[in-house]
This record gives C-alpha cells, structure tokens and sequence, in this order.
C-alpha cells in the first residue's frame, strides 16, 4: 500500500473537520449556557455537569470503540454513523431550554463523538506507511481545525482581520452567546459524517477475537503501578488534571467579561497555536531536562496560569499571557507523559498503558475537576456573566485550582525519583 499525497490529503482534512466540529462549540459552551441558564439555581455547576458529559464519555469510550470498531464495524463507517447522529443531536441541545435534558443531550452526543478520536487515529494508521512521519503532519491538521472553528466563532483572528461568515449567515454578531456555535459543529458534523463514508475502507483488526474489558480500560497496566516511580507519575497525572478542567470549562467566559467580549473565542485559540509551537520544542527540552523537570515545569505553568488570572483579570497582557502558556501546560505534562508511559511499559500492554493514562486524565482527573468546579464556583457565589461578577470572584474561583497545582507539583517534586537512562534514550529522565 502506498499513502499517497492525495490519500494523506484526505486524511488531513478528516482530521481537520474531526477537530473543527469540537472546538466550534466546546470552547464556548460556557458563555452559552451562562446565557441559556442565567435564571437558573446553581449554574455555575450546570455549568461544570455539563462540560463533565464528555469526561463520563472518556471512561466509557473504550468498551464502544472495542466492541464495535475493532471487531464488527469499518471504522470509517462506524464514524460516519457517530457523526451523523452526533450532529442530530447538537442540533436539538441548540434548542433546549432545560438543564437536565441538555446535561442528558451532550452525554448522549459525547458517548458519540469521543470513541471518534481513536477511530479517526485508526484510519489514519491503517492507510499510511511511514507512521512516525506522516501521522504527524497529518494530526496537525486537527490542531489547525480547531483553531480556525475559534476563529470562525469570534468571527475576527485576533481583532486583525475579520471573518464576518456567521453574521452574513445568520445575522449574529455576538455568535458564542447563542446557539449558533452549536448548529454550526451540528451541520458541520453531517457533513463530516458523509465525507467519512468516502475515506478508505478500514475493517475491523480484531475481528472474532474475544473482548477483554479488563484491556479495554487499560486495566492489564496495573501491574506498573508496583514500582514505585510510576505509582506517582499516574497519581499526579490524576491530580493534575482536576484544575486542568477549570481552564477548560471557564476561561473563556472569564476572558470575554474582562477582555475581549465576542472575540474571545479567537484569543482562546492562542493557546492552541502556543500547542503547535512547543509541541515541536518538546523533543528538544526532553533530552536537555528529562521527564522529571518537565513534568515540574508543567505543573509550574499551570499553578502560574491561574496565579495570574486570579491576580491580574482586569490585565489584558497577562490575559493573553495565560492563555498562552497552554502550550506548555498542554504539551510539557501530556505528550512528556505519553512518552514517559510508552518507555515504561513493556511492549506487549503498551496501548493499554497510554489507555491508562488517558483514564486517569481525560476521564477520571477532569471529571472530578468539573465537578469540583462547578460546586466551587457555585460555593464563592460567583456570578460569570458579567465583568463585574468575574471582577469580584476571579481571586476567590482561579486560587483554587492554583493551589492545588502548587500542592500536586510539590508531592511529585519530593517524591519521583530522577531515572537513569533507558536504553532508547540517550539522556537520564
């Protein structure tokens, strides 16, 4: 099989529009739901319930993706049909006016869409010949997708030029507000669901084999956690990633009252643009430091991206400074520690390792942080519609996850030992 640069296109553009669905409403879920529920006891846990549906997906997406894609259907298929009636749904949440039945809808819809993120990675793999080398500049793609999906909601790339697209098509100016962003991802999602019929064919690889649920979860990576390095590596990516959901859930209604108002979107997508720039930095500063001080030098960036929102919110530099460091946040603790994972774990029950991982981060960890979030900012009474209300509850909402990175990063500092080399890596970790 030879990957042509058509068929590498292609798949660029799945990874593209893969993305593009998610991060049109995703980053500004939150200001939409402020406006929706503003009448509503409690939104700031509505809030967090909400965001907390595609965490519940996270964990459960393993047991859809193994007894589905990797033993009856194509994958191509089985993401078309996740897309097609993910965008259904999206559809009707634009139209919800009840919290419950909202919470419900994007439960449903998520359980969808996130066992596409492995199906999207499966076709990919399955139609390239050089992984290391074309999956990359392949997966990029879903990076930019993002990035432009914020573009396209803030209508404006970052108040240089604009992009008037959804105004001309619906007459919205202020679009992350409204329902809009959640049609959009909905027929966006249609399309992209057509598209995926038209990808190579990708069959089932474990066709007639038996499922195993404990391998699914990444279960059979447990035996890892008996040494001693590793045991903490796993606790602290837990922990790390409960204020990690707080960056994710409410930054970008808190930017927009102190900032950027309905350009917001736009500016949130520096910290992914920061993503691509570090990303290529991380092999670099990897063998320089190894995997212990860039573990403690994400964790740093995480406790001083929310030292700064809670100390300087009426800053527009320090705003923007924040947000950029999503990058090292992002890259410095994540891709660090898939690596870290992949070196780790034996050969045999390495996929079942990074499975582990992303179930304690992804799943378990931001879980627990969008709930914490949503009781936290419903405890300081934090009212996050307005400049005024981010005013007086910025300092007493971003402290906390603040100090809770201080406190994860300190236990990781005393108690992760400094490695010597593995015999793939030239440099101690």
């Amino acid at each position: 099989m030879t990957a042509q640069p058509y068929l590498v296109t292609r798949l660029s553009i799945m990874m593209f529009l893969q993305f593009f669905v998610w991060g049109a409403f995703f980053v500004t879920m939150g200001s939409y739901l402020l406006e929706v529920f503003q009448d509503e006891q409690g939104i700031n846990s509505i809030i967090g319930q909400a965001y907390a549906t595609h965490n519940w997906a996270a964990l459960l997406a393993p047991v859809f993706v193994g007894l589905l894609a990797d033993r009856v259907i194509n994958a191509e298929r089985l993401n078309a049909l996740c897309q097609i009636l993910g965008g259904v749904l999206l559809w009707y949440a634009s139209s919800v006016t009840e919290p419950g039945i909202f919470i419900a809808v994007m439960f449903v819809y998520f359980m969808l869409y996130m066992p596409t993120l492995a199906l999207v990675n499966t076709i990919a793999f399955s139609n390239i010949e050089d992984r290391d080398k074309q999956f990359p500049a392949i997966r990029v793609w879903g990076t930019v997708g993002w990035i432009v999906a914020g573009f396209v909601v803030a209508q404006t790339i970052l108040g240089w030029v604009n992009i008037p697209l959804l105004n001309m098509l619906t007459g919205v100016t202020n679009a992350q507000a409204t329902s809009v962003p959640l049609q959009m991802a909905a027929v966006l999602s249609v399309l992209y669901g057509l598209y995926s019929l038209t990808l190579p064919a990708t069959p089932p690889q474990a066709r007639g084999q038996q499922f195993n649920l404990g391998k699914a979860f990444g279960l059979d990576a447990l035996n890892l956690l008996k040494e001693r390095n590793f045991l903490v590596f796993a606790l602290c990516s837990f922990l790390i990633s409960i204020p990690l959901a707080f960056y994710y859930a409410r930054t970008n209604d808190f930017v927009a009252a102190m900032a950027f108002g309905e350009q917001s979107a736009s500016f949130m997508a520096i910290g992914q643009i920061s993503e691509v720039l570090f990303m290529l930095l991380v092999p670099f500063f990897l063998i320089r430091f190894g995997v212990k001080w860039m573990l403690i030098v994400a964790m740093g960036a995480w406790a001083l991206r929310y030292f700064v929102f809670a100390s300087f919110p009426e800053s527009v530099a320090m705003l923007i400074f924040g947000i950029a460091l999503h990058g090292i946040c992002y890259d410095f603790f994540f891709v660090t520690g898939q690596l870290y994972v992949d070196r780790k774990a034996p050969v045999s029950i390495r996929a079942s390792a990074q499975g582990l991982f992303a179930l304690l981060t992804y799943g378990a960890g931001m879980l627990v942080g969008n709930y914490m979030l949503g009781w936290w900012g419903d405890s300081i009474a934090l009212d996050g519609s307005s400049m005024a209300g981010w005013q007086d509850g910025a300092f007493g909402f971003w402290i906390m996850p603040a100090v809770l990175a201080v406190i994860i990063l300190i236990f990781f500092a005393m108690t992760f030992k400094r490695e010597q080399a593995h015999a793939t890596v030239d440099q101690p970790a």
